[in-house]
């Protein structure tokens, strides 16, 4: 097995269902089956909301190369980052490092069927358009809500521990708001990605189901 480092830090939650998503992808039958992974759990990287959305705060880029080398420093073999804003940054991450980079967004453009794709995510992800290319090159055409603050605000839940008793509820809403005008959902923030349980069956694909596949496949490899 080969070990994969994860970048972590931007919703330790977040971090925390990767890991558990990861065991329960493999067949283990004992301890040594399991993946190996290095977490570099970092609270010091910077808001992407404050950052990206509110024009303030400090650039994540530079935190995020620096965990890219330490984690290369570690032992790491690959680097995955749970967190699909922060791909807006993977030009640093890349330059910092000799590793391959696990792409959430190449992971998840590879499995979307080709049509109108509703996007369930942060609204700097739109506006860094961190996942265009990529999905554009896939036949891929991005559909966003039309009014993108409630998704926001379910995001700020999360990540502040304060998800109400009607969040799932919402987002199940917001979801099927977005189905009248897309074939398709992509849940691609990972915080939102605690809150999918009440989501239409088989109309929607999670971005960090796709990059735990990778993260296996890569270290099985």
């Amino acid at each position: 097995m080969k070990t994969v480092g994860i970048l972590g830090g931007m919703g330790p939650e977040a971090t925390i269902l990767l890991m558990q998503k990861v065991l329960r992808a493999v067949d283990a039958k004992d301890d040594a089956d399991h993946i190996p992974l290095i977490v570099h759990q970092n609270p010091g990287v910077p808001s992407r909301i404050k950052r990206l959305i509110e024009g303030v705060g400090d650039d994540p880029g530079p935190v995020l190369a620096q965990m890219a080398q330490d984690l290369e420093a570690a032992g790491a073999l690959a680097l995955a980052m749970p967190c699909n804003t922060a791909h807006a940054y993977a030009p640093q991450i890349l330059a910092a490092s000799t590793l391959p980079f696990l792409d959430m967004r190449a992971a998840t453009a590879r499995v979307l069927p080709v049509g109108r794709i509703g996007m369930l995510a942060s609204p700097a992800v739109r506006m860094t358009r961190a996942f265009d290319r990529v999905f554009q090159d896939a036949g891929v055409q991005i559909v966003w809500p039309k009014d993108e603050a409630p998704v926001l605000s379910l995001i700020r839940q999360v990540k502040a521990g304060q998800v109400q008793s009607g969040s799932r509820a919402e987002f199940q809403r917001i979801g099927e708001d977005l189905l009248q005008s897309c074939d398709h959902l992509l849940v691609a923030c990972t915080e939102l990605s605690l809150l999918t349980d009440d989501l239409p069956d088989g109309l929607w694909t999670d971005s960090l189901d796709c990059l735990v596949r990778e993260i296996v496949d890569f270290a099985k490899g």
